[in-house]
């Protein structure tokens, strides 16, 4: 029972989310990219790192802050490699065909690269099967990008 009361509320989470999606290609909070979070911190850090604002750079119509001039230089650089999967919404959500937002405490880097979810119970669900929920969020992302 507690189980079955634990998928409800999950999914009652994902889609009171998703009725706040945002029609933009990167999720952004409080006009910032990533809830304001150095997405470089992930990689050089192992864990996110909130940004300053006397380190920004404007990119993909967003705003995004980093924690140092060396890891936005490294962003500048290549913001491909560092920005998040999906425009950094929620990757099990994407799967599912909606955009969520994200907990940037959320997280998990796979083949060098960043994806988020929308809780840390949202991200065990998408950590059952990782390979497919990528696969699938690839497939289904474009189109769900279009809405902008």
């Amino acid at each position: 029972m507690k189980n079955k009361l634990s998928s409800i509320i999950t999914l009652f989470l994902l889609v009171s989310g998703s009725l706040m999606a945002q029609d933009k290609a990167v999720y952004q909070k409080n006009g910032f990219a990533l809830n304001g979070i150095d997405p470089v911190a992930y990689f050089t850090e192992s864990k996110p790192v909130e940004g300053k604002e006397n380190f920004s750079f404007d990119w993909n119509n967003a705003k995004w802050l980093f924690s140092s001039q060396a890891n936005l230089d490294l962003f500048k650089a290549n913001p491909a490699k560092y920005a998040p999967q999906f425009g950094g919404y929620c990757a099990y959500g994407v799967s599912e065909n909606h955009k969520s937002p994200t907990d940037p405490n959320a997280w998990t880097i796979v083949e060098d690269k960043l994806y988020l979810n929308y809780s840390k119970k949202v991200k065990e669900l998408w950590s059952k099967d990782i390979p497919t929920r990528i696969q699938r969020a690839n497939e289904l992302w474009p189109s769900l990008n279009k809405s902008n």
